[in-house]
Parts: C-alpha cells; sequence; structure tokens
C-alpha cells in the first residue's frame, strides 16, 4: 500500500507502480468515486479498448421456471 500527499492545490500523484500496473498515461481521463467514506479513482477507457474484455465469461444463468 502506498501513501500520497495531497498538495495545497488538493493535487495528488498516483505512484508509478500504480501508473504502469493500469497503464495510466499522461493526458487520461480518470473518473473520481465518494465510495463508503472513500475516494476511488477508476481510469476511464475507450470503447474500442473495452472490446472483448468479457471474453470467455460464462453467460449461462439460471431462469425462473415462469421464465423458461
Amino acid at each position: 500500500m502506498e501513501t500520497v500527499t495531497v498538495s495545497a492545490k488538493y493535487q495528488v500523484v498516483i505512484p508509478r507502480a500504480i501508473r504502469q500496473s493500469l497503464g495510466i498515461q499522461p493526458g487520461q481521463k480518470i473518473q473520481v468515486f465518494l465510495y463508503n467514506n472513500r475516494v476511488e479513482f477508476v481510469p476511464v477507457k475507450r470503447m474500442r479498448q473495452m472490446r472483448g474484455f468479457l471474453k470467455g465469461i460464462d453467460a449461462t444463468l439460471e431462469r425462473d421456471a415462469d421464465r423458461v
């Protein structure tokens, strides 16, 4: 776990190891959420990059008897 400091302008630096593991590049958009009293940063990816990310997922599901 890494610790960062908030600057006087409320800026933080994302540690290098985290930037590299998530592939974050300069200028990339990141969504910021308040969740359970914490701040979460989620990199925004283009839809083209998301293509196929669910490949291999099990799409079978159990249906209710009245939905068969």
